[in-house]
Parts: C-alpha cells; sequence; structure tokens
C-alpha cells in the first residue's frame, strides 16, 4: 500500500512541528515538503531535523495547492494553525477539494461543519487528538445519555492548564462541561479557570518546568451540596507527543473515507477510534 500524503499545515507552529517531525518516520505517512502558515510569520522556510519545509503565505496558496495536485497528486491536509483561522482555512480545504484533519480549536464550530457538509469532501474535526482522552470523552458521552441525573444538585469547578501562547478555552474542557450538563450538572462555560500563567502554573500546579510551554492539565472537581461527597476526575498531558498518534489514526482513517467515495461528512476523533488503523 502506497503512503497517505499528508500536508502538516500550522507550521512552524510547536504542535504542528511534533506531529510533522513524526510523520517523517511513519511508515504510511509521505509528509509534503510544503506547509500553510500565516501571514504573520517570517521567513520562507522551516527545518525539521535533516528536513526542510517550505512555508506558504496565504496569498500564494491557491497556486501551489495546483502545482502539488499536478505532482503529488491526492494529499490530505492536518490542520493545527490559529483559531482565528479555521473558518477561512476550511473554505479553503472545501473549495479546494481537499480531505482535511482539523486539529485547531476556536472558530465558528457550527459554520465549520456546515461548511464541510456543503462540500464533496469529507474531514475528521477534533479538538483533541489524544486518543485517551477521545475516549474518556465517549465514555462521558455514554453517561450524559443514559444517566441525565446522576450529578444533579453537585456544583463543579473545572480548572485547565494551558501554555501561556494558548489562545482559546480549550476545547477539550468545554465539551467536557457538555456532558457533565447531561449528567444534572448546571455549569457554563464561561465559568472555566483558565490557567496561561507560567509562575501560577510552577508554584501552584507544580507544573513541570520542562512543560510549561507544551502541556494541557485537566481537573473537574464534584461536590454535592451538603460538602459531604466530592468526586474528581484529572487528566494531564506533558509535551505534545501524545497529539501525533491520533492524529495519525485520523489521516489514516480519513484516507479510508476519501478511498470510499464518502463526501460532504464531518467524523470525529469517536469515529477515528470506533475503526483502529490497521
Amino acid at each position: 500500500m502506497s503512503p497517505i500524503k499528508m500536508m502538516m499545515n500550522g507550521l512552524p507552529g510547536k504542535v504542528s512541528a511534533t506531529i510533522a517531525t513524526h510523520a517523517i518516520s511513519h511508515p504510511q505517512i509521505e509528509l509534503l515538503p510544503y506547509a500553510l502558515t500565516g501571514p504573520e510569520i517570517e521567513g520562507s522556510e522551516t527545518r525539521l531535523g535533516d528536513t526542510t519545509i517550505t512555508l506558504v503565505k496565504p496569498e500564494r496558496r491557491d497556486t501551489l495547492v495546483s502545482e502539488l495536485k499536478r505532482t503529488y497528486g491526492d494529499f490530505i491536509c492536518v490542520d493545527f494553525t490559529h483559531p482565528s483561522a479555521v473558518n477561512d482555512n476550511a473554505e479553503f480545504y472545501c473549495a479546494q477539494q481537499l480531505p482535511f484533519v482539523m486539529g485547531t480549536t476556536g472558530g465558528d464550530r457550527v459554520k465549520l461543519q456546515q461548511t464541510v457538509e456543503a462540500s464533496s469532501i469529507p474531514a475528521v474535526i477534533a479538538p483533541n487528538m489524544a486518543k485517551q482522552i477521545v475516549g474518556l470523552q465517549a465514555m462521558m458521552a455514554y453517561g450524559g445519555e443514559q444517566f441525565p441525573t446522576l450529578f444533579r444538585g453537585y456544583q463543579m469547578r473545572l480548572e485547565e492548564s494551558h501554555q501561556q501562547g494558548k489562545a482559546d478555552t480549550s476545547g477539550t474542557a468545554k465539551a467536557m462541561v457538555t456532558y457533565f450538563n447531561q449528567m444534572g450538572i448546571e455549569f457554563d462555560t464561561d465559568q472555566i479557570v483558565q490557567v496561561r500563567d507560567p509562575e501560577v502554573q510552577r508554584r501552584e500546579w507544580g507544573i513541570p518546568e520542562a512543560h510549561l510551554g507544551g502541556h494541557g492539565w485537566h481537573t473537574y472537581t464534584l461536590t454535592s451540596s451538603d460538602g459531604t461527597v466530592t468526586f474528581q476526575i484529572r487528566h494531564n498531558v506533558n509535551g505534545r507527543d501524545v497529539y501525533a498518534e491520533g492524529t495519525f489514526d485520523a489521516v489514516l482513517f480519513l484516507a479510508g473515507q476519501v478511498a470510499a467515495g464518502v463526501s460532504g461528512r464531518v467524523y470525529s476523533m469517536i469515529d477515528v477510534l470506533r475503526q483502529p488503523p490497521v
């Protein structure tokens, strides 16, 4: 089987660089030597070990994609860019008939889904590519469906800490709020405690120094109305390597949907987990 060609957009961002570096040695994926990037990025290329990736600004992307299709044939885009670029990038991928994996959070998510559904391509859209956390979310979704009053009357405190450069509230945290709402807890996403201060992360959270620049720590604390019962769910991710494996699973899954002729459909990482790669 020929490797799936993948374009890693969002370089030289740290998440994109981590995923692209792993892609270079992945036996089932061929990383294209080009990446779409933002207008504010300086320089025309970035290096990942011995591999050079040419960075392409928005004004050149239409011409580039036409050239890449002639040179490489079909390929899949992976997007870890910036929340402000989500919807514009999705419209571009759909217009250019480029199936994509959207790992970037933020943007207008309803419009994002509608854009894909009105197009001729499928896409995987997921706010979190860490497979184990997605599995936890799936279990939470089941709980919301099956036990709608489980935590009625409980209060919740939700704290999430990410590196200082993360521009928006965690998409995973927002999704978890939905599941807790379904189980009877009254809580709005604007109540999420968002921590981005490295000093607070170091001193109060105990996040290792080496991972202040790249981590995702979440704590969900549920307390009964009389204060006698407390539940706590915690998932702490240090570094970014965990997102690479899930991203590649999504790419391989999406390639299968493209080969099957699927169009105009949005998949989640839960869909990907239900059909693991061989």
